[in-house]
């Protein structure tokens, strides 16, 4: 039997299946981040094997320090930007994710936001809130057709693929795509380009979504000169990392109208936002919410539990985080 510590509540499913394998599993008791001084003390509290982290909470060396017994660090998320890989790696500790089951709830998400922001969505809903509807008009609140335009996709893994599927097979959008390599699974999906310049795709592109994961060279991969390139009609959708985009830079942008709106689901310095954000009406903000389904967040549960019981039977863990 191993003891377990789950930094916060998750779906109830994959702290059961870890009971189910024999675990003692704790989970912390606030409805809220801890803060890397509590998340030392709480692992200091008991013998840890292992740990359920979210991306919200920075796992490294120091921490590591407070819980020298523990094995193994199960994310809950895709993304592990939120540990120091390498200082684990060394220190023996094996470190796992969730991949796979936020593929299709992510990209419902992206393309929801892209039908939200060209078809002014949540800009009429104000609007009619604010009591501001007094009748039809010809040129109220006219938004952007999707048809015969070009999707620019940066980053053509799961997500983003599943992106272009949807908006070119759905809404009948053409497909150019950047990435470190060419992507013959998606072209073998749909009828797509590829850019082996990302300038060269912003310069075309009708609607850009980003789908990169956060490393050295994609901090501020779209920036004052990348936004510079991009059609004054032009959309920008993140629901990838926050850094990805130099949020200041998009705040002037969009209040220069430089591009015609951006959705974003991550933040620079979540869950901070840039000043002059949420005041622009041209920009669509949600709360990190993309992969928030109920099968999707349940999913990534029972995977969270099933790295752990495969870990502790001895088994190499199916998710496991190999360092480069």
């Amino acid at each position: 039997m191993a003891l377990i510590f789950v930094t916060r509540q998750i779906p109830e499913v994959g702290i059961r299946w870890m009971r189910e394998g024999g675990h003692e599993v704790v989970v912390s008791e606030k409805d809220g981040v801890l803060t890397k001084e509590e998340l030392k003390e709480a692992l200091g509290a008991r013998p840890y094997d292992g740990m359920v982290s979210l991306l919200t909470d920075t796992i490294d060396a120091s921490v590591l320090a407070a819980a020298p017994q523990l094995k193994i660090v199960a994310n809950y998320a895709v993304g592990y930007n939120n540990i120091a890989v390498k200082e684990l790696h060394d220190a023996g500790v094996v470190i796992t994710n969730t991949p796979g089951v936020l593929t299709d709830t992510v990209a419902e998400f992206t393309v929801s936001l892209v039908l939200a922001l060209t078809k002014r969505i949540p800009e009429g809903d104000r609007f009619t809130r604010a009591g501001k509807y007094v009748g039809w008009a010809p040129e109220l609140l006219l938004g952007s057709d999707l048809a015969g335009k070009t999707l620019g996709i940066v980053g053509a893994g799961r997500i983003g693929s599943g992106v272009a599927r949807r908006l070119a097979n759905g809404f009948g959008m053409q497909i150019k795509y950047y990435d470190i390599a060419r992507s013959e699974a998606l072209e073998a999906e749909v009828q797509s380009e590829y850019y082996e310049s990302l300038d060269e795709l912003l310069r075309v592109a009708d609607v850009v979504s980003l789908h990169v994961p956060l490393l050295p060279q994609t901090q501020h991969l779209i920036n004052t000169e990348r936004l510079a390139l991009m059609k004054p009609s032009a959309y920008l959708i993140n629901t990838s990392r926050g850094p990805v985009i130099d949020e200041t830079a998009l705040v002037t942008a969009l209040q220069q109208g430089t591009i015609r709106g951006a959705a974003l689901d991550v933040y620079e310095n979540e869950p901070a936002l840039a000043s002059g954000l949420t005041a622009l009406d041209n920009v669509i903000i949600t709360p990190h919410t993309a992969s928030a389904s109920e099968e999707t967040r349940g999913k990534m549960s029972e995977l969270v539990g099933f790295n752990i019981n495969e870990f502790f039977l001895g088994h190499i863990p199916p998710n496991i985080v190999v360092v480069a």
